[in-house]
């Protein structure tokens, strides 16, 4: 399932939020909120698609803490990323994104 996303498109993988997306991990029971405003070049890397996960991914590798101020770890923020895409419906691309964001990115 997908989930609308109120973003506009700025540039060649630049993207603005135009409202805050708050995330629930249900994985380590803590949120992540991405505030409206917030610039994102996509899916760093890969072919953009319309996912809460590279808005999320982002956001903890930018920020690297949870809302409550707890540090995000690279795994964390991979881990999140793979239930964002898993729960939007790419199941196929869930582990190997999950894999690249290990080790080649995050916080």
């Amino acid at each position: 399932m997908t989930y609308d996303i109120d973003f506009q498109v700025v540039g060649p993988h630049r993207y603005r939020l135009n409202e805050d997306l708050v995330y629930l991990s249900r994985r380590y029971n803590r949120c992540i909120t991405v505030p409206a405003g917030y610039m994102s070049d996509g899916a760093t890397c890969a072919m953009d698609i319309t996912t809460r996960g590279w808005w999320v991914h982002d956001i903890m590798c930018d920020r690297g803490t949870w809302d409550d101020g707890t540090p995000v770890t690279r795994w964390q923020a991979s881990s999140v990323l793979y239930d964002c895409l898993r729960e939007d419906g790419y199941w196929i691309r869930a582990p190997f994104w999950r894999l690249a964001t290990w080790v080649w990115g995050g916080p």
